[in-house]
């Protein structure tokens, strides 16, 4: 591992956390998860099938890994990455619900995934965001 790699891995550290978190989440049963997130729900009460937690995990996850990637991240190859990333995370913890009692697997929650991760990178790609944030995470 070169001097840059390892300078490197430590910015990759909120994401792999973040990615504990969302594990976290998702071992937890059915039950559980149905009292977490109601608020939304009341909110944008024509919006029930959309689902909030996976949309901003995922929104979260996405600036965790263009942290990570820093201001190469600005490039359009590297908001594509961000994006597929997030996307193949997703199908591994819909992959993993399937083992949880009361979870299933729903491609709509991949669907919200990817939303929450888009919806970062063009954030981040409007030019007086993508100036403070690049500044917060050179």
């Amino acid at each position: 591992m070169n001097q840059t790699s390892k300078r490197r891995f430590p910015r990759f550290a909120p994401a792999v956390i973040w990615m504990i978190v969302i594990f976290g989440f998702s071992s937890r049963t059915g039950d559980q998860m149905n009292t977490m997130l109601p608020f939304f729900q009341k909110l944008f009460p024509h919006m029930a099938s959309f689902d909030w937690g996976h949309f901003l995990a995922y929104f979260i996850l996405a600036a965790a890994i263009d942290y990570g990637i820093g201001r190469k991240a600005n490039k359009i190859s590297y908001k594509l990455l961000i994006i597929i990333a997030c996307g193949v995370y997703g199908i591994t913890d819909e992959y993993h619900q399937s083992f949880v009692g009361g979870r299933m697997t729903d491609i709509m929650d991949i669907r919200n995934d990817m939303i929450g991760a888009a919806i970062w990178v063009i954030l981040a790609s409007i030019p007086m965001i993508k100036k403070r944030w690049r500044k917060a995470a050179p």
